[in-house]
């Protein structure tokens, strides 16, 4: 395993004990030890492409579908919306669907998932992931934590091992959905899960952002990142969009979509809008509880502004089926 319970922290290894590539005791010192780039180190072959590449393409044989959520920004709901598409598509109990936490530093899944202090159990056929439902399982690295409150410190290369262990040691079955809930940003966990992801495929990426100008900044960032790593858009979700009062039925514009809000900038960006998603505090306690939202309050505004932006995800993606399916 890359990473262990531990009584507070996970601790990457120190940067000044690694003895470097081009040591005698390169990945054979005691600091290489749970380094993902031991066995390289250690062979001296020089750097060339991931074979955990190929292993993963093989794994995801069994994934019909692969989505994964990002968001420029941190704040604006993205693992809050990860978990409700998940919920969303799990309605169908002939479907199977998986949610793989890859905010390694800031695994919030578990709680809002309801799965707070859930281990991870390893088989013969590798680990196992954490059921919500029959078939809904969830995989994260705060099942690797003995406390919520503990903290992973870690540098890219170990998150990039942790990535790389998700996706190629856990026995995720046959699943029709794989929904993978990334961190804010444009950095390691990003580069990684697209590269161990590319000869597998992705069906596309759903951007997650709130009106507000400062959010939007991140996000035409995040749009530039999928662009340049060739990562499909599937669309723009405006979370946090307005607010009606239950009492009065006023609508306030708690963040002001100064320059015209997600709508404006998929606009420009020739993306689909593909709907907002109004504040209710209900979202927020149903993720405290670890319950889904659309058991909690079936018929919210909010509610239907999910499952209409969850059937247009399905569409995409029944459109866009994998290429050997298409020759079959």
């Amino acid at each position: 395993m890359a990473a262990e319970r531990g009584d507070s922290v996970l601790v990457d290894v120190p940067p000044q004990e690694c003895p470097g590539t081009g040591s005698d005791q390169a990945g054979k010192a005691e600091a290489c030890r749970g380094c993902p780039n031991q066995g390289l180190c250690a062979s001296g072959r020089p750097a060339g492409p991931d074979p955990a590449i190929e292993e993963i393409k093989e794994k995801m044989k069994t994934v019909k579908h692969k989505l994964l959520v990002l968001s420029g920004k941190g704040g604006v709901g993205k693992s809050t919306f990860s978990a409700h598409l998940a919920h969303g598509l799990a309605e169908d109990e002939a479907r199977q669907v998986a949610l793989l936490d890859i905010d390694i530093c800031g695994p919030s899944i578990p709680k809002i998932m309801g799965l707070e202090g859930e281990q991870v159990h390893q088989s013969g056929s590798g680990w196992s992931p954490v059921y919500v439902e029959e078939n809904l399982g969830v995989m994260s690295v705060g099942f690797l934590l003995s406390s919520p409150d503990d903290a992973v410190i870690w540098r890219g290369p170990k998150k990039n091992g942790m990535i790389k262990q998700f996706l190629r040691d856990v026995d995720w079955g046959e699943i029709d959905y794989l929904i993978v809930d990334t961190p804010p940003g444009t950095s390691d966990e990003h580069l990684s899960v697209v590269q161990y992801l590319s000869a597998a495929g992705i069906d596309g990426a759903v951007i997650i952002t709130t009106p507000q100008e400062v959010a939007l900044q991140d996000v035409r960032k995040e749009i530039t990142f999928c662009r340049k790593v060739k990562l499909p858009i599937v669309g723009v979700v405006e979370n946090m969009s307005g607010f009606v009062c239950p009492k009065c039925k006023t609508e306030s514009q708690i963040f002001p979509p100064t320059t015209g809000g997600a709508e404006a900038m998929c606009h420009s960006y020739n993306l689909p809008l593909l709907g907002k998603v109004p504040l209710d505090p209900q979202i927020g306690k149903s993720c405290d509880k670890g319950q889904s939202f659309f058991s909690v309050v079936p018929n919210s505004p909010a509610t239907l502004a999910y499952r209409k932006i969850i059937q247009k995800i399905q569409d995409y993606c029944s459109q866009n089926q994998p290429q050997e399916e298409e020759n079959t």
